[in-house]
């Protein structure tokens, strides 16, 4: 079908990737990174604590990229990205919506809730709502509310991730939407990039490969299991958030549960607004996709970049594509 032409922050990119906002793990170091190597960085607005840093961090992450921009006009940063839960149990939205607005974050990803307010107001400011998605009802009400684009959040997916094959998600999605669309669920890899875009996503949205980088925000033993890990190391459960995610088996078992055991939870009792309890399950549970077995090494985000990009290329050669990118 017919895709449409996508907003200016989305065009050009060297690599159609996006990086994930990783809960407690992303910051301006990482996001930094990535923006300069080329693909677009993400933070969760809540990883800014108290709330006060996020002003701190966003004139952070501004001003060194413009630098970067001034210094390296052929090779200038992919924009950034700023993660907003839409749920009623994030009390701060509304004021990180202020700090957001401040600085014209060229992209908001919006989780847990679609509202058009959200959307108007960051279109307002000129930027783009990108709304994650884990089935084809959600999607159509986030495009209804407004959303300016898609992540389609398929099985395999780190965090809280939905059930559907990524064949079946994107085919049906696109039988409707002809707007940005990334796709997410294990895609450690510049070939799974590939796979992604001749499904019929713009964009990969790529998340756990980048917790085993030098810049994340996340423990070395963490960084180290992703390494040592693949897909048989990953367990999917409601019990720690009160909605299904994957996370790293042996981080379950350091805290004391069978991985292969874990009962349900109640999601009417759970907090998504990033609060203590919240940050403790995500501090102690290591949120984690299927994709992991691509990940070999812990490495600066710029050298994990530098191998996406190798593998993308090397894929579309031998599929004949032979077109440079970016």
């Amino acid at each position: 079908m017919h895709r449409g032409s996508l907003p200016p922050a989305l065009q050009h990119l060297p690599l159609p990737i996006i990086g994930a906002p990783l809960f407690i793990i992303s910051n301006p170091r990482l996001v930094i990174a990535q923006c300069q190597a080329g693909v677009v960085g993400s933070m969760p607005a809540l990883n800014a604590r108290p709330a006060s840093q996020l002003d701190e961090w966003l004139a952070e992450i501004t001003e060194t990229l413009a630098a970067w921009d001034r210094d390296h006009p052929d090779k200038k940063a992919a924009p950034f990205a700023i993660n907003q839960i839409v749920h009623k149990t994030n009390d701060r939205l509304e004021r990180d919506m202020e700090v957001c607005a401040r600085y014209k974050v060229p992209i908001v990803i919006t989780s847990l809730g679609a509202r058009t307010d959200i959307n108007q107001t960051v279109q307002a400011w000129g930027g783009v709502v990108l709304h994650d998605i884990i089935n084809n009802t959600y999607a159509r009400k986030a495009i209804e509310k407004g959303a300016d684009g898609l992540i389609a959040v398929a099985a395999g997916a780190g965090g809280h991730a939905g059930v559907k094959s990524p064949f079946a998600l994107v085919q049906e999605l696109r039988e409707w939407f002809t707007g940005p669309l990334a796709l997410s669920g294990s895609i450690s890899t510049g070939d799974g990039v590939l796979a992604a875009l001749a499904m019929g996503a713009d964009f990969a949205y790529l998340g756990s490969a980048f917790i085993a980088t030098d810049e994340a925000r996340a423990s070395d033993a963490y960084k180290q299991c992703i390494v040592d890990s693949n897909s048989d190391d990953i367990v999917y459960s409601s019990l720690f958030t009160g909605v299904h995610g994957n996370y790293l088996k042996p981080s379950v078992r350091n805290a004391g549960m069978d991985p292969d055991n874990l009962p349900a939870s109640d999601p009417t009792t759970m907090n998504f607004g990033g609060g203590d309890s919240a940050k403790k399950a995500w501090k102690d549970i290591w949120g984690c996709g299927q994709g992991i077995g691509g990940v070999k090494a812990v490495v600066p985000a710029a050298e994990m970049v530098a191998r996406l990009r190798r593998e993308y290329e090397a894929a579309r050669e031998r599929l004949g594509l032979l077109a440079p990118v970016g």
